[in-house]
């Protein structure tokens, strides 16, 4: 993002006391703990962060009897099964298509099977399964 993009934002919304507190606590936050701070929310509130558009999608374009088959899925969750021999390649691969820190990606390999991307197009789910397998990790594409 730009600069110029940044500082827009910036002026665009102006939090103070708690609300500001909370957003300045959550930009530390690891993106595990981030995602588990979503599903508790999801949880508790009894909401869904997911977006929208997926069950338009899976709605038929005609509205009458088309006859033509299934909708063909778009977006697919990357799921590591199994670490394999090299739990080491699989963690340092893993921490550099996510991001993660050391201790969150290695959380995820003794976690397995653990859900490392979700709703991940097509190609980018198919590249990142033939990366981690590339070091010995099992995956599953959902």
């Amino acid at each position: 993002m730009s600069e110029e993009v940044k500082e827009e934002a910036k002026e665009q919304v102006q939090l103070e006391g708690k609300m500001a507190e909370f957003v300045d606590w959550v930009e530390t936050i690891s993106v595990l703990e981030l995602s588990q701070l979503v599903k508790a929310l999801e949880d508790r509130l009894g909401v869904t962060a997911a977006a929208p558009v997926a069950a338009v999608a899976a709605a038929p374009a005609g509205g009458g009897d088309e006859g033509g088959g299934a909708v063909e899925k778009t977006d697919f969750d990357v799921v590591l099964t199994a670490a394999g021999g090299s739990k080491i390649q699989v963690i340092k691969e893993l921490r550099g298509l996510t991001g993660l820190g050391l201790k969150e990606a290695k959380e995820l390999v003794d976690g397995a099977p653990a859900t490392i991307k979700a709703a991940v197009a097509k190609a980018d789910a198919e590249a990142w399964k033939e990366k981690l397998e590339g070091v010995g990790a099992t995956v599953e594409l959902k």
